[in-house]
């Protein structure tokens, strides 16, 4: 494992990127009703504007609105301002619109390409992260410490799964309630905090059930759909029928257990869904994945990511994480951002995944420092680990745009001028027109798709 590469794909990976066709399936309720909304939205975009420029003028604004939330209650217990809670609302409104039209943008100004799906789905690796993170805090969920960990760790598992049943059967497939539900229920919560206030969430009903745990699970219950599917596969045929069997206590029982059953079952039938394409083999050779690899390799990736911070979570005997559980999902979210755009990367240059990986350098750090009886304060240790891994994955994403770049002839944030090469020469080299990218692999390929449903968290520049 090399620290610093001078290049990170090689001319085959490159080659194979070039000839990389998107291909995606979407049952989404939700698109269909938004579509008159997107496509207003962006024939008011001016065409000057590239795709890749809306999809990070999107990200950036989310982020912004979350890292307010995140100054006023760094340990999701105290209360945010209202107005924070309005605006972060505000904030996943415009990132999801934004995310919705890039495609769109590209197929007007002739500026498809490889570049975009990948640029989309990296930032939405990262954008995953802060919407968990900001819906915690909306509803000061850091009270519950293991349920904000479980929560936050479910929506990037979701987002991991989604590409791995990608990788493994060369197309995206979104079920009818899935990521655009996801988002217009965590803007829900968002705007229920700014109306009545985060306290509203701790309002006990019943035999003492607080809300706060039952909203929490409908915000990510989009994003366990698509996690379920995965996990059904993997395990066994079974996790469906003893799924079907448990029993919810209805009176004098908390909140917690009513929403964690809840939670579990949401996970079980998603799992069922994706496992079950998982397992039924890939489009490789020998039903592997596009890459001819085991369809089960990209678990090991994840697990690296998932279980370190599980292990430091519990061991950690100054409570880091439940002092500062903001700054700790964080700084984990960033290593699954990164290793989840790898897997990006691999699925759309038909390669195998490595397992290991720089960025959890962040992880180990403050596992030896635990092993070796804190010699150093855990808070400036995860402080490092979140600096380290933030740079890692900028410095990662930065080189593999340019090498894309490079190789396309073509430029991240520009859209090249007609007379560079005609609009077919902004989406890829040699001038030819690269096939269409955010459409479904068995759409018309003209301007009638936009009143079609689309992907509005996976379309693609």
């Amino acid at each position: 494992m090399q620290f610093y590469k001078e290049r990170i794909l090689n001319a085959a990976q490159l080659k194979r990127l070039s000839d990389h066709k998107y291909s995606c399936t979407s049952a989404s309720i939700l698109d269909a009703w938004l579509q008159p909304w997107w496509c207003w939205l962006v024939s008011k975009t001016p065409l000057w504007l590239a795709p890749n420029l809306i999809t990070i003028l999107g990200l950036i604004v989310n982020i912004v609105t979350t890292l307010i939330l995140v100054w006023y209650s760094p340990d999701a217990r105290q209360e945010p301002p209202r107005w924070a809670c309005a605006l972060c609302a505000l904030g996943v409104f415009i990132y999801q619109s934004l995310d919705a039209i890039d495609g769109k943008q590209a197929r007007r100004t002739g500026s498809q390409s490889p570049l975009g799906e990948l640029f989309d789905h990296g930032c939405d690796s990262i954008s995953t992260v802060f919407i968990a993170l900001g819906a915690c805090i909306a509803v000061k969920l850091g009270e519950y410490p293991t349920w904000m960990f479980f929560q936050c760790f479910c929506a990037m598992t979701l987002f991991y799964c989604a590409h791995w049943q990608a990788y493994v059967t060369g197309t995206l497939k979104m079920g009818r309630i899935d990521v655009t539900e996801a988002q217009y229920s965590i803007m829900a919560i968002h705007l229920v905090s700014a109306t009545l206030g985060p306290n509203f969430w701790a309002t006990q009903v019943g035999g003492g059930l607080e809300v706060r745990y039952s909203l929490a699970m409908v915000a990510v219950g989009g994003a366990f759909l698509t996690v379920g599917a995965l996990a059904a596969a993997i395990v066994t045929g079974g996790v469906g029928k003893n799924g079907s069997t448990v029993a919810l206590p209805t009176i004098n029982v908390s909140l917690n257990l009513i929403s964690n059953y809840a939670v579990v079952l949401f996970i079980m039938y998603l799992v069922v869904g994706y496992v079950t394409v998982i397992m039924k083999g890939g489009v490789g050779k020998n039903g592997s994945t596009v890459a001819g690899t085991s369809i089960l390799s990209p678990v090991i990736p994840f697990s690296l990511v998932v279980v370190p911070a599980f292990i430091i979570f519990q061991k950690s005997e100054s409570n880091v994480y439940q002092n500062h559980p903001a700054l700790y999902i964080l700084a984990f979210g960033m290593v699954a951002a990164k290793v989840t755009n790898r897997l990006v990367v691999a699925h759309m240059t038909k390669s195998e995944m490595d397992y290991y990986d720089w960025s959890l350098l962040g992880p180990a750090m403050l596992f030896l420092n635990q092993y070796f009886n804190h010699a150093l304060p855990e808070y400036y240790v995860l402080w490092l680990c979140t600096i380290w891994v933030c740079v890692d994955l900028v410095r990662y994403c930065g080189q593999i745009c340019l090498e894309i770049c490079g190789h396309l002839k073509i430029q991240l944030f520009r859209i090249r001028a007609a007379g560079a090469g005609g609009a077919g020469a902004a989406g890829g080299a040699g001038g030819a027109a690269p096939p269409e990218r955010n459409v479904t692999s068995d759409s018309e390929k003209s301007d009638i798709e936009d009143t079609l449903p689309l992907i509005n968290n996976n379309s693609i520049s």
